[in-house]
Order: C-alpha cells, then sequence, then structure tokens
C-alpha cells in the first residue's frame, strides 16, 4: 500500500548545526506502492518546480513506472506534489530546496495529471494537465490519496482541544498535590506526585504548540551542555525531578513546585488564546510516540527518576487522543487503520506490563535484552504505522 514517509518535528527548541539544517531541507516524501520503485526500471522525465514553470518538461506519458526528476528553481524551499485532475495525490516531494533535486517516482495508469508547486510563504501552483491515455491494458497505477483540507480537519482540533480542556483541571490539581506534598516535608509522597503530573500532563502531546511558551517553563528541558540538575534557568517539571531524585530536601523544591503550580494554571487561557491548529493533530500523532523513542527509549529526558516506560504509556494514550478524532477522515483514505490501531494496542499493552503492583514502573536499564528489543521492536513498527497519518492530514490545497 501506498504510504506517505512523513517528517516530523520535534516539539522543544533544539540547537541544530547549519549543515544539518540544510540536510533537513532536501529530506523528499514519496508515495510508494509496495516498495520502492527503482528510476532504472522507470522512465525518467525531468520537471521544473517554480512560479512560472511548475510541472514544465512533462508534456505526454506512456504511463508505467515515471522517474520524475524534480528540481526546484525557486530562490527558496517548496513541497511539489503530483495529482490527477479530481484532487487525489499520487506523489509528494516535501522540503526541496532552492536548485535542489529529487526523485519521484510513481505508477502512471491512464487519467489526466498535473503537478502542483507550493513555493515558502506562496499559494499552490498548479501546472498544465497532462493526460495519459495509452497505458499498458489492466495496468494498476500508484494508489491515490484524497487531499484533506483545512476546513475539514478543523472539527478534528476542535475536538481534541476540548479534550484537552476537560484535562487541565485534573492537571491543576495534581500540581497542587505536589506542591502540598513538598510544603509537608514528604519526600515519597512528592515523588509520587511528580510522576502523576508529569505522566498528566504527557499525554496532552497535541496541544503543546498551543500552550506556547508555558510549555518551555512546564516540561522544557535542560540548555546544551548543563543537566536538569545545574541549569540555573530550568523550571518545572524536570527540574522538580532532578532535585528531588538527588535528595534534596523538599521545603527547597517546593518554590519550584510553586511556580509550575501557576504555570499550570496559566494553561486554560494560552489554549483559548492560541488554540490548537487544525494541522497539528495529525502531525502529532505521529510524532508524540516518535519522540518517545528519540528522547525516552534513549534516557535523553530523563533527570533521574528511571520513570521513562511511564512516560512512553503516557505518550502512548496522547498518540491515541490525537489520533480519534482524525478517524472519519482516515477511514476513506489510509487502508492501514486499523492495523495501525490494533499496533498501539499492542505497544499500550506491553508498556503497562512494566508498571510493578504497587504503581513504579520497571527501569529501562532494568529490562532483559529480550525485554528490550521486543519493546524497541514494537514501537518502532507502531510510528512505522502512524507515519502515514501525519502525511495525509497535511493540508495541501489553498486553504493550508
Amino acid at each position: 500500500m501506498t504510504l506517505f514517509r512523513a517528517v516530523a518535528r520535534r516539539r522543544r527548541p533544539l540547537v541544530i548545526a547549519a549543515a544539518a539544517l540544510l540536510v533537513a531541507a532536501s529530506i523528499a516524501t514519496v508515495l510508494l506502492i509496495g516498495g520502492r520503485i527503482h528510476p532504472s526500471t522507470s522512465s525518467v522525465v525531468a520537471v521544473s518546480a517554480g512560479f512560472d514553470d511548475c510541472g514544465a518538461g512533462w508534456t505526454s506519458s506512456s504511463g508505467g513506472a515515471v522517474d520524475f526528476a524534480v528540481s526546484n528553481s525557486t530562490i527558496a524551499g517548496e513541497d511539489v506534489y503530483l495529482e490527477d485532475v479530481t484532487g487525489r495525490v499520487y506523489g509528494e516531494v516535501e522540503g526541496l530546496g532552492s536548485n535542489g533535486l529529487q526523485h519521484l517516482p510513481v505508477v502512471l495508469g491512464d487519467g489526466r495529471y498535473r503537478f502542483v508547486c507550493i513555493p515558502a510563504e506562496s499559494d499552490p501552483i498548479r501546472g498544465p494537465i497532462v493526460r495519459v491515455a495509452n497505458a499498458r491494458r489492466g495496468l494498476a497505477g500508484s494508489p491515490a490519496i484524497p487531499v484533506v483540507t483545512r476546513a475539514e480537519l478543523l472539527p478534528a482540533a476542535r475536538q481534541y482541544e476540548a479534550w484537552v480542556a476537560s484535562r487541565l483541571p485534573v492537571l491543576q490539581a495534581d500540581a497542587r498535590s505536589l506542591d502540598d506534598a513538598l510544603r509537608a516535608g514528604d519526600a515519597d509522597s512528592a515523588r509520587r506526585a511528580w510522576l502523576t503530573t508529569h505522566v498528566e500532563y504527557e499525554t496532552l502531546g497535541a496541544a503543546y504548540g498551543a500552550f506556547g511558551d508555558a510549555d518551555s517553563a512546564i516540561d522544557g528541558t535542560p540548555a546544551p551542555g548543563r543537566t536538569a540538575l545545574d541549569d540555573p534557568d530550568l523550571t518545572g517539571l524536570h527540574r522538580i525531578e532532578a532535585l528531588l531524585w538527588s535528595g534534596a530536601a523538599p521545603q527547597s523544591v517546593e518554590p519550584v513546585a510553586a511556580r509550575l503550580a501557576v504555570d499550570v494554571d496559566g494553561l486554560a487561557s494560552a489554549l483559548s488564546a492560541q488554540h490548537v491548529d487544525a494541522s497539528d493533530v495529525g502531525l502529532r500523532a505521529h510524532e508524540i510516540l516518535e519522540n518517545a523513542i528519540r528522547f525516552e527509549l534513549t534516557d535523553a529526558d530523563d533527570a533521574g527518576s528511571g520513570t521513562q516506560l511511564a512516560t512512553i504509556a503516557a505518550h502512548l494514550d496522547g498518540t491515541r487522543e490525537a489520533l480519534d478524532p482524525l478517524l472519519p477522515l482516515l477511514r476513506t483514505r489510509y487502508p492501514d487503520l486499523e492495523t495501525t490501531r490494533r499496533w498501539l494496542d499492542r505497544s499500550a499493552a506491553l508498556v503497562a506490563g512494566f508498571q510493578r503492583p504497587d504503581g513504579s514502573w520497571t527501569p529501562l536499564d532494568a529490562l532483559s535484552r529480550p525485554q528490550r528489543e521486543m519493546l524497541d521492536a514494537t514501537l518502532d513498527r507502531t510510528v512505522e504505522l502512524l507515519a502515514p497519518v501525519a502525511a495525509i492530514c497535511d493540508p495541501r490545497t489553498a486553504d493550508r
């Protein structure tokens, strides 16, 4: 089945080398059918993609396997995709840099097609229509996906936003319980309250963009070269985690928890002012769990508690909450949707099995090798299946 390979984004700021940015800008997203179409088996067609020459170079085709060599003639990055005249997408090149070239292999059956070029900060430009009328009889062309518009995504975004709003009072109560435990000098209760607060916040993964600066204040990570314990500017959950699990006196941690409670109280105002972006929900449905693999399975975000598996469990819950509002759109666009949901359930059941009867969680470094391999493989497969959700739900029309 055709899949989009989505380019994911990190929800927290990262310092990235300029060279890495250049590489990221040239990443191509391509529709594939049943595996990669090797260019050597295809007819190669050079196609320009710019303001005045979108689709130039392609005037006819006999159908079958075609390898489009798409070059960007603009001075900025752009996205380019191939659609038929009904608006169904057959292939896409995403983030094509200035003067860059990427290959877009597809299989074309009879029909009428055109390229659509979307230079940075510009409206879509549609190229000339090319008719394919003599493809091999019975040829099954690349499967196509009907585009999703921003208007179609708005109900899903509002549904998700309403769910987030319903969870904020719970998060506020959790943050206050953490502050109360620290005021009482009860370190054990504070650690349990911290985990409850942290897990609750981590389920809200598709709303971080709507929280603005509050997200960094609540769940930010240390500056490069610093740790959560020695970064003087770090606040929020990871700062509290580092202090609590390093043996700091509860009363010395309480001021950080008091500020956390204030920042959490401000989330409702932030959400009402900025709202969840319609295009974010599909992206986050893939990105939340991808980030879990990148930052939890590697211990990058652990500040001493060893509760990475609890965080991953929260990310799985958050992924499901982001995916559910999109189901009406995905059922007619993603044939592997039910397989994806089964793997999401499978991942959740696997991770839940690492919670101990007393509510604590097995540390990652305590897993046996077979357990770790099973965890890695299951999460990897689930993220792979979620990737098309992000790409399918990326609006590609004039209302993007």
